[in-house]
């Protein structure tokens, strides 16, 4: 029986989660909630099975990693190995997608439905990317509505914390902060 791990770990918004399973891959990961005691408990009924403890060295690069992208440092986080086996297909492909967003660059929900050859799949993406086990990991932030507009985001803090990433994000790449909504 495979056993699993979590742990939690500061970044520049918050306190988030990660873990993982015997092979250190991830199985689900989390964006702060208003204070660590809640962030662990969402971690705990992310994946109930695991137990808090300090991660393996895998583990705490795609942690490290993590934090610095959150601090406004560019991360590829794409090389992070992820637990896909309790992940629909459909949403495997559009994680796939979803992971080639470099920081500081967004697609739409459309933009990634065209790439999955169904550009009338928008919806579905969406519905996909709020079910993301594996936010920041898989970068679900950086995919925005049409018309520039920022979408929604199913993580504490909602849209509000959509953008304050994106804006860390930002910074890095080009020197300055969103304007707004409007923007992305």
């Amino acid at each position: 029986m495979a056993e699993y791990g979590f742990t939690l770990f500061e970044t520049a918004i918050g306190p988030c989660g990660i873990a993982w399973d015997d092979d250190a891959r991830i199985v689900g990961s989390t964006l702060p909630e208003s204070d660590a005691a809640r962030t662990r408990a969402r971690m705990q009924r992310r994946v109930p099975e695991a137990r808090e403890t300090a991660p393996p060295a895998a583990v705490q690069d795609a942690i490290d990693a993590i934090v610095a992208l959150l601090r406004g440092e560019a991360r590829d986080l794409s090389a992070v190995s992820l637990d896909l086996a309790r992940v629909p297909a459909f949403n495997r492909r559009v994680y796939e997608i979803a992971r080639t967003i470099p920081p500081g660059e967004t697609l739409t929900y459309g933009e990634i439905a065209a790439r999955l050859g169904d550009p009338l799949a928008a919806r579905d993406v969406g519905q996909a990317l709020g079910e993301n086990p594996f936010p920041i990991v898989v970068p679900c932030h950086r995919v925005r509505a049409a018309g520039g507009k920022s979408g929604g985001f199913s993580a504490p803090g909602g849209v509000a914390t959509k953008l304050r990433m994106l804006a860390i994000e930002r910074v890095h790449a080009n020197g300055a902060l969103p304007l707004g909504d409007g923007a992305y």
